[in-house]
């Protein structure tokens, strides 16, 4: 079982998909004249934007859940991954696929509002709606929600569990199952709430544990504030093979930076429209500039900071896959959250293990959380013609099973499944994304306009010549309208 799994993931997870990821974000941020630099005070503001409706979450919430979904294991214990297979270099290259994904995330996000649907009285979206929308292609659509529905539903959630329970166990004792069956209940009567109580749950534990983590970092950080400038040139130096340690693994840094860094912002991988389709906002853009935004804030905030404490503390090794160990400072630890619970534990006794576990704890289960929404939604539009009551409830039950098996399974086996899921998805929606980005670069181009003449941006696909959004050309109550009649002249829906 392992082998296969190995076998897939190297497949998968070949030079191609690297480059492809590198070069789509590169694409897109050209495209977008570097929206990621000239929206980011847009950024900010809409960011905080709470109205919501019955239908809707609002954009923080919705920030909240995408969040939910993108912090977790993997800045930890992905981070530390990186490092001990990439070297140091690996932290840049995820800084780089972060500056560029966000591009992605953006055209991804913004897609996801474009093509939602109301479904059973709420926002649904994702790549699957916006494939069968916006190409027309239902094959592919399929395709990729039972892709997703495996991924989400059952090996993602194992690589969470996996690294929450052994760092528990590191800390405190606790057996895996012991906290396995602990989070299971818990999760169970969350999932069971539907949409609108993960969301809740995730605008109160993100900001909180996000906020908490980095301010741990930058104490670690003015502890150790005469190295930050000798961290930073090991970064850059080892990046670009100046540094005679790690210049032979040029090519293993920006493989495992840009994979875990994918893996960690999830930008292009097709998980962040989930949530950035079930906010209620006025225009696609808004929430596409949001989402764009948690990827800075999943990557150069959360990553760096565990990045930062793991090198300034020197608590590390670096052993390329199939080659001799170049560093080791932690003698037979494997990678993973026990890198960083070390790094705090140096410069902190008594507080690492204890402090990264339970950092851990939180980010995992909203990660989890979010994992299963995507699988809901995803399992939604399978059963959007005919619902099947039978399915939704065999999704909680297997989810759930799947978090309690990778509480107790090996740390390999659970990063290689989840590995194999980020993958497949990466792969069919970044094809999506590339065949679909006239009508996202239009939405760009709209919102733009309407903010330099001065108005709140509202949108209208008819006038931009966008077929398929239903919602918008049909449902959607515009401010300040009575009804919906569109006048087919001009092109905008009136007051009537």
């Amino acid at each position: 079982m392992e082998a296969f799994v190995s076998w897939l993931n190297g497949i998968i997870w070949s030079p191609a998909l690297v480059y492809l990821c590198l070069g789509v974000g590169l694409v897109f941020s050209i495209a977008t004249k570097f929206l990621q630099i000239r929206h980011i005070g847009d950024m900010g503001k809409l960011m905080f934007n709470r109205e919501s409706s019955n239908a809707g979450i609002s954009s923080f919430q919705a920030i909240s859940m995408s969040l939910a979904g993108r912090v977790g294991t993997g800045n930890i214990a992905g981070v530390a991954t990186a490092i001990a297979f990439g070297g140091p270099g690996a932290v840049f290259w995820m800084w780089v696929i972060a500056f560029l994904g966000a591009s992605s995330g953006f055209i991804e996000a913004t897609l996801g509002q474009v093509y939602k649907t109301k479904q059973n009285g709420q926002f649904r979206g994702g790549p699957a709606f916006y494939i069968e929308k916006g190409l027309g292609i239902k094959w592919y659509a399929i395709l990729f929600a039972i892709v997703t529905v495996i991924a989400t539903g059952a090996l993602l959630p194992g690589v969470q569990s996996n690294s929450m329970s052994t760092a528990i166990d590191t800390a405190f004792g606790i057996n895996p199952w012991v906290s396995g069956i602990t989070v299971c209940v818990i999760l169970a009567i969350i999932i069971f709430g539907g949409v609108k109580r993960i969301a809740k749950t995730a605008e109160f534990v993100v900001p909180v544990m996000a906020v908490g983590y980095i301010f741990v970092a930058l104490i670690i950080l003015i502890m150790n504030i005469d190295r930050v400038p000798e961290v930073f040139g090991l970064i850059f130096s080892s990046a670009f093979a100046m540094n005679s340690a790690f210049g032979g693994i040029l090519g293993a840094a920006i493989s495992w930076g840009v994979k875990r860094g994918v893996y960690s912002n999830e930008a292009g991988q097709g998980t962040g429209p989930h949530a950035a389709a079930a906010a209620e906002v006025s225009h696609p853009a808004k929430q596409g500039l949001v989402q764009a935004f948690s990827v800075y804030i999943d990557t150069l905030f959360i990553c760096s900071a565990t990045a930062f404490m793991i090198l300034i503390t020197g608590m590390y090794n670096v052993t390329p896959e199939g080659e001799e160990a170049i560093v080791v400072n932690l003698a037979e630890m494997e990678p993973g959250p026990g890198y960083t619970q070390s790094a705090v534990e140096s410069a902190m006794p008594g507080f690492g293990a204890p402090f990264v576990a339970i950092a851990l704890l939180f980010f995992t289960f909203t990660t989890i959380m979010a994992y299963y929404y995507m699988a809901e939604t995803n399992l939604a539009y399978i059963n959007q013609k005919v619902r099947r009551v039978w399915s939704e409830y065999l999704l909680k039950i297997v989810f759930i099973a799947m978090v309690l098996y990778g509480c107790v399974k090996t740390a390999d086996v659970a990063w290689a499944l989840g590995d194999v899921g980020v993958g497949s998805m990466a792969w069919l929606n970044i094809i999506a994304i590339l065949l679909l980005a006239k009508p996202a670069l239009a939405v760009l181009k709209d919102y733009e306009e309407q903010k330099k003449a001065g108005k709140d941006p509202v949108f209208d696909p008819v006038k931009l010549g966008i077929k398929g959004a239903d919602f918008w050309e049909k449902e959607y109550k515009y401010p300040g309208v009575e009804g919906n009649k569109k006048n087919t002249t001009s092109g905008t829906t009136l007051d009537k």
